[in-house]
């Protein structure tokens, strides 16, 4: 029974190739992540790493997929075209020019704004390459060797071009897995390299153990933990606020159509794995910086904001439930909800069409995007407490698990929805145990 599924991608051609192609460009994102950038000393940049795993390093280097520990051409990983995108967005809401680009010149207008995220996206590379080689040059390991086997204009200008050429090659690879693959090309991105960092944060894990370092019991209890928080994240992400909608009875030609009761879905967390993700580049960006430089006051800075501390938690939490109403707002247009309501001959029960159906659907979602941006603060921040407790390895935060299980929920719901679309059985086989993805 379980092999239906199997059989049925057997008999999609289509689907076997973006497969194909979703797999064979992330083998080809992997390969770059071992490319070093010219320069360096691999030796002691892995030193120094591996005493700051903890650290701000430690979350910038889950996010590259391990590309800044080996300073690869893909050090800065898909952050800056993240950053870019939120720039964009911010500037779509408060510039009339850019407004007008995205909802009334349509396919091309959306066409012209992708075009400056990737101006912006080359910007903010080459600013973060050579803020990260002049900050290498002041650097060095815990044994007190030097991270660069050799300084100055020529080594950061190689540095500069070696990263953003990477990061764009980067930003073009997650447009080609998005058109011909399955699934957003720059959250599978962000996946498979947290996922490729797991079996070392387990054998470090294990380390710890052999070590006396972390006890056995610590280390159940711990696991019981993550299973309970990754079925929480399971349960939240399948959760839904259902608003009924009524359909009156008209007559259409010589048929009586309508009468019938339907609901709005509308999900606990709209804005999925993206508050989190947008949170955490912005406090990377400025704090990052404040890693690499010498500046008393902004060293200052980088002491307190790192993930363990009180003010980076608390940026954290206040990031994640803006960025969670502002996408949600992005996503969702009450307005419009209404109005093709309204259009359809419906209407919400005790609530009169136009005007107070869209303020009812805008405070139904003003109020589940509150319960789903706590969900992910809470998730993104308690495991926190944990790693500054109990020295667990930095890949077992609620961030990564929350991308790793909502990106996972994404890519199974949408190879789920391309079997059911064209009449095959799901991928767990029998209709019993549809996977129920994220719409």
């Amino acid at each position: 029974m379980a092999l239906s599924g199997v059989e049925n991608l057997a008999r999609l051609p289509e689907l076997k190739k973006k497969l194909l192609w979703t797999f064979l460009l992330l083998a080809v994102y992997r390969l770059g992540i071992h490319i070093p950038v010219p320069g360096v000393d691999s030796h002691a940049l892995t030193e120094f790493f591996d005493s700051a795993s903890n650290t701000l390093f430690g979350l910038f280097d889950m996010f590259s997929g391990g590309g800044l520990k080996k300073l690869s051409i893909f050090a800065l990983g898909i952050m800056p075209y993240i950053s870019a995108s939120i720039i964009l967005q911010l500037l779509t809401v408060v510039s009339p020019e850019l407004k007008r680009l995205s909802k009334e010149d349509g396919a091309e207008g959306r066409k012209k704004i992708t075009q400056y995220t990737r101006y912006g996206t080359v910007l903010i590379t080459c600013i973060q390459g050579f803020g990260v080689a002049v900050g290498l040059e002041s650097m060095a390991s815990p044994s007190g060797q030097s991270l660069v086997l050799f300084g100055g204009w020529g080594f950061r200008f190689v540095t500069m071009v070696t990263l953003t050429a990477g990061t764009v090659f980067l930003m073009w690879l997650g447009e080609q897995m998005t058109q011909k693959g399955i699934g957003n090309g720059i959250s599978m991105i962000i996946f498979a390299g947290i996922v490729a960092g797991l079996p070392s944060a387990l054998v470090n894990t294990f380390r710890l153990v052999s070590a006396g370092e972390l006890s056995l019991i610590m280390l159940l209890v711990v696991l019981v933990l993550m299973a309970a928080i990754l079925a929480f994240i399971v349960f939240v992400e399948r959760g839904q606020r259902r608003v009924p909608i009524h359909y009156a009875k008209r007559m259409l030609g010589r048929k009586m159509v309508g009468g019938q009761t339907t609901h709005l879905p509308l999900r606990i967390n709209v804005a999925g794995v993206i508050p989190p993700i947008f949170a955490s580049s912005i406090l990377l960006f400025p704090a990052t910086l404040a890693n690499f430089s010498s500046v008393e006051w902004l060293q200052k800075v980088s002491e307190h904001m790192t993930p363990t501390s009180v003010v980076y938690n608390v940026a954290f939490i206040a990031l994640i439930l803006f960025f969670a109403y502002f996408y949600t707002a992005i996503l969702f247009d009450p307005k419009s909800i209404a109005e093709n309501i309204q259009k359809q001959g419906g209407f919400i029960p005790g609530i009169r069409p136009g005007a107070k159906t869209r303020e009812y659907i805008d405070r139904v979602l003003a109020r589940i995007t509150l319960w789903g941006g706590l969900y992910m603060s809470l998730i993104c921040v308690l495991p926190m407490l944990l790693i500054s407790q109990f020295n667990i390895p930095f890949y077992f935060g609620g961030t990564s698990l929350l991308i790793v299980v909502g990106v996972a929920m994404d890519f199974m719901g949408k190879i789920e929805s391309y079997l059911i679309s064209r009449q095959y059985e799901g991928l767990m086989g029998g209709g019993k145990a549809r996977i129920k993805g994220r719409q």
